[in-house]
Formats: C-alpha cells, sequence, structure tokens
C-alpha cells in the first residue's frame, strides 16, 4: 500500500500556504505513516509539494495567463508560462486553496517545464493525480484545475500568437 501522512495534535507552526502569502497554521503533535489509502489522507509527495510548492510566483511579462477557480471549494489558480521554440521556457503559479491545489499546482508546473505545447496540452488530471501518488477522491477536482489552468495559459498563448 502506499503511505500518507497524518497531521494532528495540539503543537502548531506556521508554515506558508500557496503564492499569496497566506500563513496556514497546522497543528501537529505528531505525524503519522499511515498505510491505509482508503482513509483519504494525503501522500507523501502531495504534503511533500504542499510543504516545497516549486515555481510559485508570476512571470511580468508572461506569454500566456490561465486562471480558473472552484466556486464551491474556493480554489483559485492562475499559471503564468513563456514559450520559447514551441516549448515551455518558464511556468510560474499562484494558488489560493487547500493542500491539494498547492500541490496539484506545483506537481502541474513541474510537469510542464520544458516540454512541448503539444505535450502539455495532452496532461490530463490523471497524469497529475499519478504523479502525486494518488489523491483522496474528494481532493481530485484539484487536479483539474491545475491542468485547466495550464490549458488556458496555453490557449491564451495561441491567441496572442494568432494561431
Amino acid at each position: 500500500m502506499d503511505k500518507a501522512i497524518l497531521f494532528s495534535g495540539r503543537n502548531s507552526y506556521d508554515m506558508p500556504c500557496g503564492s499569496f502569502g497566506i500563513k496556514l497554521k497546522l497543528k501537529q503533535e505528531k505525524v503519522e505513516i499511515l498505510e491505509d489509502r482508503k482513509m483519504a489522507f494525503y501522500s507523501e509527495k502531495v504534503m511533500d509539494h504542499f510543504t516545497n510548492p516549486r515555481n510559485i510566483g508570476e512571470i511580468k511579462d508572461a506569454d500566456g495567463i490561465g486562471e480558473v477557480g472552484n466556486p464551491v471549494c474556493g480554489d483559485m489558480m492562475t499559471f503564468y508560462i513563456k514559450v520559447k521554440d514551441d516549448k515551455i521556457e518558464d511556468v510560474k503559479f499562484k494558488t489560493f486553496g487547500c493542500a491539494a491545489a498547492i500541490a496539484v499546482s506545483s506537481m502541474v508546473s513541474e510537469m510542464a517545464l520544458g516540454k512541448t505545447l503539444k505535450q502539455v496540452i495532452d496532461l490530463t488530471n490523471a497524469d497529475v493525480a499519478k504523479a502525486l501518488d494518488g489523491l483522496p477522491s474528494n481532493k481530485m477536482h484539484c487536479s483539474n484545475l491545475g491542468a485547466d489552468a495550464l490549458h488556458k495559459a496555453i490557449e491564451d498563448y495561441k491567441t496572442k500568437q494568432g494561431k
């Protein structure tokens, strides 16, 4: 079985949450490694991308910008891309949302960097979830948001290029 991490307890610490400078207070008395994926906890890879997100930020002169949100859960993702020779040369994101949303944005940015636009357009929510060693079923919509925001950034780029 895959392992997952559960944070619980009384002690707390501040940790950056997303790229909007929001602090998330996690309560942590202990960290348990769980073997049962049916309990819907996050994988170690999700927790790594949540606590150490890659490619956070904004590209001021982005070639394409894509933004999506989910009114039900409140997650909001914005992706910025730079394109050179039909490849993603740089990618940054800003995400306001839960741990899964932040981890998904981080993973999507890593999966896109250096890839052709065609490869990135073919990226699916299942690809993202698999790369994160799974997501709880109630968080799968986050993987859609990440891929959708990146796809919108590519659409924006193509529109600006007249393609």
